[in-house]
């Protein structure tokens, strides 16, 4: 068999299918502490992806994509605890409204660029943050909205090999799906001719507006969807941590997100993913041992960025595209 028709044996198999079906088996297969842990890193890939819609696709980089994760997880939260309104309603309503605010504050934030477009994101991050902290009757202060519920999942029992799971097994489970959905939809965005246009304005904006394009409108179309996903991130964090908390939208988990994407590698569409994967076992690990685990986080991250300059997929690529190299060289 030849290196290409290798190749193109590999390129066939679905590896997101295998992926996800992977993922799938946590409940049954790991502990109770696995679940935990692959909630989280799922609900950050999909924090992550969202967040690489502006900063891979359409170059713009955001210090404040917090804002709208934190919305969704408000939107949700409140919904459900103070309104007792259903989670299948509450869900794509935190959506919207991280897409609402990413619209208004969109519309100031594109008509800035590069460092200044950075710092007025971070602005309405903070923003967000004061009025969370502050507004005591909606918010709940400093003190949160803790106890939210859980979604109705009795339905689950009803599927075979599903009725001896935990309530969080099976919310585990319910966020996979809604995770693989929204990431599949993103892909279709980001394949798009949609799509297409953004990564032309992110490589020569001043062409872009030469042949036509209306690169502001394109970039608040980016800014409204990414916010989008942002939201639907944020609600199913605050499902998984049973509250939300003002922290949830202070400026360090933008820098958070903003490292899983680039350590992923922001030029390719499953790097973030990736990144969420890696940083969030790298900071379970690490912390189990030492309590100076900030420093050797950021010394190993040093290392795997400097190491890994495309970011963890695109050294896996590279990798790839050498091993291709030598064996087309040894059939040759």
């Amino acid at each position: 068999m030849t290196g290409r028709r290798r190749a193109t044996l590999a390129s066939r198999i679905p590896w997101t299918l295998i992926v996800f079906l992977a993922a799938a088996t946590v409940p049954w297969i790991g502990s109770r502490y696995d679940t935990f842990l692959a909630s989280q890193i799922v609900i950050d890939a999909l924090f992550a992806v969202s967040l690489n819609l502006l900063l891979g696709t359409t170059g713009l980089v955001s210090f404040g994509h917090v804002a709208y994760f934190g919305v969704g997880a408000y939107v949700c939260g409140i919904l459900m605890k103070t309104y007792e309104v259903p989670f299948v309603l509450a869900f794509p309503a935190a959506g919207l409204g991280a897409a609402l605010f990413a619209l208004v504050s969109g519309y100031f934030c594109v008509r800035l660029q590069k460092l200044y477009f950075a710092m007025l994101t971070l602005a309405f991050s903070q923003i967000v943050w004061a009025i969370a902290y502050k507004w005591n009757d909606v918010t709940g202060g400093d003190q949160g909205l803790p106890e939210i519920p859980y979604p109705d999942l009795d339905w689950m029992s009803a599927i075979p090999g599903f009725g001896d799971l935990r309530i969080g097994d099976r919310f585990y489970l319910l966020t996979l799906v809604l995770v693989a959905l929204s990431i599949a939809a993103l892909r279709i965005i980001t394949r798009s001719p949609f799509g297409r246009m953004l990564t032309t304005i992110r490589d020569n904006p001043e062409r872009a507006a030469f042949i036509g394009l209306n690169v502001r409108a394109y970039q608040l179309a980016a800014f409204v969807v990414a916010g989008a996903f942002a939201g639907l991130a944020g609600a199913l964090y605050g499902l998984f941590s049973r509250g939300v908390f003002a922290d949830y939208v202070f400026w360090s988990k933008s820098a958070e997100v903003i490292i899983m994407t680039i350590l992923g590698g922001m030029d390719y569409f499953w790097g973030p993913p990736v990144g969420a994967l890696a940083l969030v076992w790298l900071n379970q690990q690490i912390t189990a041992y030492t309590e100076y685990w900030p420093f050797v986080l950021g010394a190993i991250l040093l290392v795997l960025l400097f190491a890994f300059t495309g970011g963890i997929v695109g050294g896996i690529v590279a990798g790839f595209r050498f091993a291709r190299y030598r064996l087309a060289r040894r059939d040759a």
